[in-house]
């Protein structure tokens, strides 16, 4: 058996810390909901300021971002709970694997503001080093030590960050990569991620109710979740919290913001997840939803629940239909979490099976026709033998977790190789061209960022090898090194100018590092799993690794690896302030394509799945040029 066990837990919502941060209500209680007006939001002018905030004390020193505090926080609560249950943990192999939406973004700003101020190099060294998207995870997990643990990733997947960093680690833990898994997420409020949203219109003007008519948006929350997953067959007699059984990942590519309204992407994750733990989907009893009470996001999930749980008629004489799925919108709860969502939400999920606790929906109004879902007023007694985690993203990324109460004797993933079929290398772009081989308007592609352009003409570049049939349908992983700084800068200045109700609404999606692989997802119809990663300025070698685990896996048959840097003037300033400074940054971009079969010719390199990522190495797509260089 090869369940992934969760045998510890940490977690920060604004419903508290602990078990408290995903508590589910006893039976014939209500849900609890920490929403409320906040006022630094309304302080910088949003005319929607509704948030969640975690508390203030997080039992952990308070250091100099939120976002760092919030994530040690849960690693401090898990690695608590680890020494009592599993004692020496720290000489097993470890795997780390933690997702965020904006990452160190309140230093950032600090940071872009003192830049444009004309600070002095000093003042803005101190805040250089942790304005990056990876300095919380960095800063969090050299406080207990792990900061050199070689199997470690940062996924820079926005609202689905946390829900694919499980699933990673579940296909490490199948593939003997390791021991012992630490995964989740985590997410700190700033005005900068609140304004963009509200600029979307994707935010609330009072409460949060998903599924409901007349439902607005969400609120934006904050928090922090990380679990300690082991295999069945290895926790050494360490209780089970919950198990997770199978996962899946797809990707809409259809919209960089908003989602496929058939829900068929979505469903395509959690079919995935079921087909993954040989778990019928009649026998699932909880569905943990996405649900951000916007309109096309719970209609398009509601069709996806809906085709994932049809049940066929029954045949005669052997019953009636079961009944559908309880869905739980925790969102309407503790906030929308973003990287922290997917891991916080499967918490609750696995306290309501524990419980055999059908957990109540905190929205209220009348049900929308369109985005039907069982909801409940209050907690009721049923029992409860799995639940799915859904979880969708910026990007059209889409994942899914099947969570279940029992040993669900799943057999593990077996590993089989993988190959580079192409490479393709680029050092700038023309939009002419770009457009003719992309099939975007110029117009349009001239809205994108510079990191986005570059990474299209990477994948044109690939395509022209390979032919674009080659990449329909395969799944991607973009790499980063400094992510998409100099686009945030720009987007920030706006902010500071004219105010947060004036950002720009079409360039915050592209200040998501997740928009480069969405953006090439679409042109390509990359319809497999998606997401970006970055630990480090070498996290052009993780998207290369990650990317190469899910081929092994078998979650895809090929993978599109993109690493991209646009070189810009933030970027070059911030290298200079760090200990990095005398690395060289340059534009350009690479692109690989990955896939399982050899070829007629069984003549392809074949990818080491354990490859050390080097982040001390070339910064950013020079990485893995000279990945090509050694390995060619």
């Amino acid at each position: 058996m090869s369940d992934a066990c969760v045998i510890a837990s940490g977690a920060v919502s604004a419903l508290g810390l602990g078990p408290l941060a995903y508590r589910v209500p006893g039976a014939g209680e209500p849900a609890p909901v920490a929403i409320a007006r906040d006022e630094e939001l309304a302080r910088a002018g949003l005319l929607r300021p509704f948030a969640a905030r975690a508390p203030a004390a997080l039992g952990v020193a308070p250091g100099a971002d939120r976002a760092t505090d919030l994530l040690k926080a849960a690693l401090s609560q898990t690695l608590a709970a680890l020494e009592r249950v599993r004692p020496g943990w720290r000489g097993e192999r470890i795997g780390i694997a933690l997702g965020t939406s904006s990452g160190g973004m309140l230093t950032a700003e600090r940071f872009f503001a003192a830049r444009a101020e004309g600070a002095d190099a000093g003042s803005l060294a101190a805040l250089a080093s942790g304005a990056t998207y990876f300095a919380p995870f960095n800063d969090a997990l050299a406080a207990f030590g792990l900061e050199r643990t070689p199997l470690r990733t940062h996924l820079l997947a926005a609202c689905a960050a946390s829900t694919l960093a499980i699933g990673l680690g579940l296909r490490w833990l199948d593939r003997d990569a390791c021991d012992l898994v630490l995964a989740g997420g985590y997410d700190a409020l700033s005005t900068f991620v609140a304004a963009g949203f509200e600029a979307l219109r994707a935010t609330t003007a009072s409460s949060s109710r998903p599924f409901r008519l007349g439902r607005d948006g969400m609120a934006l929350g904050e928090g922090a979740a990380v679990v300690a997953l082991v295999r069945e067959d290895r926790r050494r007699g360490a209780p089970v919290m919950v198990r997770v059984a199978g996962f899946g990942a797809s990707t809409d590519a259809v919209h960089i913001t908003a989602p496929d309204r058939t829900g068929s992407g979505l469903m395509r994750a959690g079919a995935a997840a079921l087909a993954d733990a040989g778990w019928p989907a009649s026998r699932v009893g909880l569905v943990s939803a996405h649900a951000t009470a916007t309109p096309y996001n719970d209609a398009m999930e509601s069709r996806a629940i809906a085709a994932l749980f049809a049940a066929p008629r029954p045949a005669e004489g052997s019953g009636a239909a079961p009944p559908p799925p309880v869905v739980h919108p925790f969102k309407a709860q503790i906030g929308h979490t973003l990287g922290a969502a997917g891991a916080l939400e499967s918490l609750a999920a696995a306290a309501a099976l524990a419980a055999s606790i059908a957990p109540p929906a905190a929205s209220e109004g009348e049900l929308d026709p369109d985005a039907p879902a069982l909801l409940l007023e209050r907690a009721e007694p049923r029992p409860l033998d799995a639940a799915l985690k859904l979880s969708a993203a910026f990007g059209g990324a889409n994942a899914a977790l099947l969570l279940t109460s029992r040993a669900s004797g799943r057999k593990p993933r077996r590993a089989r190789p993988v190959h580079l079929r192409a490479a393709a290398r680029v050092t700038g772009f023309d939009l002419g061209r770009l457009a003719e081989a992309t099939g975007i308007p110029r117009d349009r592609l001239a809205r994108l960022d510079a990191l986005c352009r570059l990474g299209l003409t990477a994948v044109a570049a690939l395509a022209d090898v390979v032919g674009e049939g080659a990449l329909r349908g395969a799944g991607i992983v973009a790499g980063h090194a400094l992510a998409t700084i100099d686009t945030n800068d720009v987007y920030d200045a706006r902010r500071r100018a004219r105010g947060a109700r004036f950002v720009e609404p079409r360039l915050f999606p592209a200040t998501s590092p997740n928009a480069i692989a969405g953006e090439c997802a679409i042109a390509y119809q990359l319809t497999g799993p998606s997401f970006a990663v970055g630990a480090g300025l070498g996290g052009a070698l993780e998207a290369l690794r990650a990317a190469a685990e899910l081929v092994a896996s078998s979650d895809a048959d090929r993978m599109v690896v993109v690493a991209a840097d646009d070189a810009g003037p933030v970027a070059r300033e911030l290298l200079g302030l760090t200990v990095a400074q005398h690395r060289a940054v340059a534009c350009g971009a690479v692109a690989l394509l990955l896939q399982a079969d050899p070829g007629d010719a069984g003549r392809l390199r074949e990818v080491d799945l354990d490859l050390p990522v080097d982040h001390d190495g070339p910064v950013g797509h020079l990485a893995l040029l000279r990945w090509l260089d050694e390995h060619g």
